[in-house]
């Protein structure tokens, strides 16, 4: 399990380069728009595409950091033993089947878009949608390794 969290540490800590990256992309485009009338659609684009990297590719770092949000009424105040069996039961029943249900679905998606190369629909945008697309999987994986380490840390500790 520690080759699993050291992954996740490793892809995680690569992808969250790209937050002040895209921070100066973003003043870039906005200095350019609203001082010189310039539009840049296509670096628009590219803060989008890295956003997505960065919210795909970190939700399992969140989620094994134990730093996602979460509705915690009445959890937070609870013992670590019922937190345990909480994490347990809707690890099991809901996000494992959700990560299941996310890259099985996902993967039409992104073979569809490969075999289109499905490119931006604006003017000036970016040609390499089916790039972006495939980097949905990273979702589902990170955040299903994530959730195997939860459980094993939950039975074996």
């Amino acid at each position: 399990m520690k080759a699993a969290e050291k992954y996740i540490k490793f892809i995680s800590e690569k992808i969250s380069y790209l937050i002040p990256v895209m921070a100066i992309l973003m003043t870039i485009v906005v200095i350019a728009r609203y001082f010189f009338g310039i539009g840049m659609t296509g670096a628009q684009e590219l803060v989008m595409y890295f956003h997505a990297i960065v919210f795909l590719g970190c939700a399992g770092y969140a989620f094994n950091k134990d730093e996602h949000v979460r509705v915690d009424i009445f959890y937070r105040n609870s013992s670590q033993r019922y937190k345990n069996i909480v994490d347990f039961t809707l690890g099991i029943l809901f996000l494992m089947p959700f990560t299941f249900f996310v890259f099985y679905y996902s993967l039409d998606l992104i073979i569809m878009s490969w075999n289109i190369r499905e490119i931006s629909t604006e003017a000036g945008g970016l040609p390499y949608v089916y790039i972006q697309k495939t980097l949905i999987v990273l979702f589902p994986i990170t955040l299903f390794i994530s959730l195997l380490i939860h459980l094993y840390q939950i039975i074996w500790k």
